[in-house]
């Protein structure tokens, strides 16, 4: 079997393009400005790699160098910059510029490069904020900009909305995010079915397999003891005493820790641990100190442990010291549900018969090595002055913080 050409938009680390790569599609140009993302690429591939700002990189410049002519791309994937739709932008204000942010012409540039490659097949990822309820306006955006697209070329390209949480499809992260897929013919891409389940998703499928675990992912590796894995800060003696699985709500009064914190007054990702026994917690791109999630063992998370997480190869290597590898893989998409989703865009837009029958060849194997939750250990008595009452949360946009930008403006 043929095959299939890829055009790659904000390639990152490369976790969506070695998913398609699995899938059967071959990089023929990646386009990426972070030069830490892009001696990983180098590093691991030899795919043809523009370092730059993608708005300085013209139509006719792209093509040349992916060495294809106008409508013979079978794909264009990417995932343009997420910080404008991510929900942390809005979390503690209950709002965000969104297209008014400068960061959101990484759209334009897409819409861009999808007229002027006309390729045969799209796929746009960004984060799950994109298509929120009445904070829609990024992806009324490219529903809007697509169809003028077609009005002027006199294509079809459909447009699907797909929101995947990345645990549904073995990947060992509950990590939720939007794709837009389309065909140029129009061709509907539907549904896509999860094929595994989460120990607390409300029904059971006797069909589906259950979720890989973070314990799968990353079990078999030796403890880490790097210093530089070591969490540092005002919290870092606070962490042990979180249970697996946990965070900073276990120390509220509706915890079976201290009271030492209000009811969602912090991050969710606050002092947030991984649990053997689950998928590991999403993965952020550029954590504070006592950001997690953190590793069970009460430290960071080595490069290694954030690729296999994000189900890259186990053969490739991010480069960077962990803060800039962390970076890199945060910001990826998980190159196992890369897999998945370049292998449905082959058989349901493309006509191709896949051979190995849909298994995917990034996921994890199971551990047949038991898992034993690691002790908890006590609060230190330097964090008992903060025991008492706390008020819990009272609602998006209502936090501290918002209320005093209220009082300044």
């Amino acid at each position: 079997m043929p095959r299939r050409t890829l055009i790659s938009l904000f390639s990152g680390a490369g976790g969506l393009d070695l998913g398609l790569e699995a899938a059967g599609f071959d990089t023929k140009v990646a386009v990426e400005f972070d030069a830490a993302c892009v001696e990983t690429l180098r590093q691991n591939r030899d795919w043809p790699v523009i370092h730059s700002d993608i708005h300085a990189v013209t139509n006719q410049a792209l093509l040349k160098t992916a060495g294809l002519r106008e409508g013979e791309a079978d794909l264009l994937a990417g995932g343009p910059p997420c910080q404008p739709f991510s929900k942390s932008g809005y979390w503690a204000s209950g709002d965000a510029k969104r297209l008014r942010d400068p960061r959101a012409t990484t759209l334009d540039a897409y819409l861009r490069i999808l007229e002027a490659a006309k390729p045969k097949a799209f796929l746009l990822e960004n984060v799950s904020g994109l298509a929120y309820r009445g904070k829609s306006e990024g992806l009324d955006y490219l529903l809007r900009s697509i169809d003028a697209i077609n009005n002027r070329t006199g294509l079809n390209y459909g447009v699907e909305v797909l929101q995947l949480n990345a645990a549904h499809f073995g990947v060992p992260q509950i990590r939720e995010r939007v794709f837009l897929v389309g065909s140029r013919e129009g061709e509907s891409f539907g549904s896509l079915a999860a094929t595994h389940q989460l120990p607390d998703d409300s029904q059971c499928d006797a069909l589906l397999d259950s979720a890989f675990t973070a314990w799968d992912a990353i079990g078999d590796l030796e403890d880490d003891d790097s210093p530089d894995l070591a969490v540092k800060g005002k919290w870092a003696d606070l962490l042990p005493s979180i249970p697996e699985g946990m965070n900073y709500l276990h120390h509220t009064d509706r915890g079976e820790g201290l009271p030492l914190f209000g009811w969602r007054r912090r991050f969710w990702n606050f002092l947030l641990k991984l649990s053997k026994d689950k998928p590991s917690w999403t993965l952020t791109a550029q954590p504070g100190p006592a950001t997690g999630p953190f590793h069970w063992k009460n430290r960071h998370l080595s490069s290694q442990e954030l690729a296999r997480l994000q189900t890259f190869p186990r053969d490739y290597q991010i480069l960077g010291n962990r803060v800039v590898a962390q970076k890199q893989v945060g910001n990826a998409v998980p190159s196992a549900l890369a897999e998945k989703l370049g292998q449905e865009l082959r058989s349901r837009f493309l006509g191709d018969t896949l051979r190995s029958g849909g298994a995917l060849t990034l996921l994890p194997k199971r551990s047949s090595k038991r898992a034993h939750p690691e002790p908890v250990k006590r609060v230190p008595r330097k964090y008992y002055e903060l025991k008492g009452d706390h008020e819990a949360h009272p609602g998006t946009g209502l936090g501290y913080g918002a209320v005093q930008r209220m009082k300044s403006a």
